[in-house]
């Protein structure tokens, strides 16, 4: 009898344990369904995202509003890259999205510096009015090699 009852308490704690694993899996993952309703996608428009990914933080004033949900080539060849912006943040028409980047050598991430305009963003709307990731690689090579400030002065 001792036998039956210690397989019931087994039983009840990996029961216990399999719920609280599916209630972490949710909270943790972004389940569409869940998140539907509190959140809703913009897009933006960059000449250049290079160290950009996908799960990167959106910021607004420092603060963390959502996430980058994709980033895809457009028609044009812009990189589109796809933001899951929480439902309470509005941005206006007039707003700036930048790419930067946290410390020296951290990720990236798209700082949203809002406009003054009345007039929001919709859901599935592009904000146009981007700047690009600063491509370090580059300036280093070009300062190496004097292609940075190299205009020579003039000889009267």
């Amino acid at each position: 009898m001792g036998n039956s009852r210690m397989e019931i308490m087994v039983g009840i704690f990996l029961l216990i344990g399999l719920v609280a694993f599916g209630w972490l899996a949710l909270r943790l993952g972004e389940v569409p369904l869940l998140t539907q309703g509190k959140t809703y996608t913009l897009s933006a428009a960059f000449n250049n995202v290079s160290g950009l990914k996908k799960g990167a933080e959106i910021q607004i004033s420092g603060v963390s509003v959502g996430s980058v949900r994709g980033i895809r080539l457009d028609e044009d060849n812009m990189a589109l890259v796809d933001m899951q912006l929480e439902q309470s943040v509005h941005v206006p028409v007039d707003s700036m999205a930048s790419i930067k980047t946290q410390g020296i050598i951290g990720d990236k991430y798209i700082q949203i510096s809002l406009g003054g305009d009345t007039a929001m963003y919709e859901p599935g709307d592009t904000v146009l009015d981007t700047e690009s990731t600063v491509d370090i690689e580059s300036l280093i090579s070009r300062f190496a090699f004097g292609q940075v400030g190299s205009a020579k002065p003039q000889e009267d």
